[in-house]
């Protein structure tokens, strides 16, 4: 190994490296610098894909009742369609209770009717033409009542007269068996005339129901007499005028109490 010196060639100073000194204390910080502009707003993004559903939220509160629409209008009748299939039979319903055996089970009515009436009488029973024409005779519509505990409801209609005297009043009424109703009250009408020159030959109507008559054949009869209250009875009555005269007669029950 060859070493060759050069003119004037000084070898390099050496240096050692010392031992690092201790780090100095922070500065002040600097005052805060100013804000920087806005940028440019960047391009729109590629749409991403859609994320995964999510889990269903509660429900909600419901909303308030919606008003009703108008009411639409009717439609038109459909077809009749095909009888239906026939039901299966009903079961027989429970026996009624049975009422009372034979108490009015029909109706038990009788009415006596005559024409050409022209009975003067002032006083009594009226007396009814026969049918011959020939011969006056008493009359009572004969009636059989079927049972005890019924009353009788009777009725007359037929013309009837006062005439030939002034304030003056005949009493026409029902007899059974001979004795007038007592239960309620009698069945009874009255005529009364002002003045001697009236004649009202008029059809008039009287009519009530009797209870208490016994049970089986029972003579009902229409009479003439004073009217209650009259001491002078002996006025010109008239049964019958141009006109048909009935009785009628009917087997009820009794009224409610």
């Amino acid at each position: 190994m060859y070493v060759i010196l050069l003119p004037n060639y000084q070898a390099p100073s050496v240096y050692y490296a010392g031992i690092p000194g201790m780090h100095g204390k922070p500065g002040s910080p600097g005052l805060p610098g100013r804000d920087g502009r806005d940028g440019r707003e960047g391009a729109k993004g590629d749409q991403g894909i859609p994320g995964k559903t999510g889990p269903q939220g509660p429900p909600g509160p419901s909303g308030n009742p919606g008003v009703n629409g108008k009411e639409g209008a009717k439609g038109e009748r459909g077809a009749q369609g095909p009888p239906g299939q026939k039901g299966e039979r009903g079961e027989s319903g429970l026996s009624g209770t049975p009422g009372n055996p034979g108490l009015m089970a029909f109706k038990n009515w009788k009415e006596c009717v005559w024409s050409n009436i022209n009975d003067g009488k002032d006083h009594g029973l009226i007396k009814f033409l026969s049918v011959c024409g020939i011969s006056f005779f008493a009359q009572d519509c004969v009636f059989k009542k079927n049972f005890s505990d019924t009353a009788l409801h009777v009725y007359w209609t037929g013309a009837l007269c006062v005439r030939g005297c002034s304030n003056c009043c005949k009493r026409w009424y029902f007899t059974f068996n001979g004795a007038e109703c007592s239960a309620p009250l009698t069945i009874e009408g009255i005529v009364y005339v002002a003045s001697k020159s009236e004649n009202p030959h008029r059809v008039r109507h009287i009519e009530g129901y009797c209870n208490n008559v016994h049970k089986g054949k029972v003579r009902v009869g229409f009479w003439v007499g004073k009217c209650h209250g009259w001491s002078n009875g002996n006025y010109d009555a008239y049964t019958g005028y141009a006109s048909v005269l009935r009785i009628f007669i009917e087997e009820v029950p009794k009224a409610q109490a």
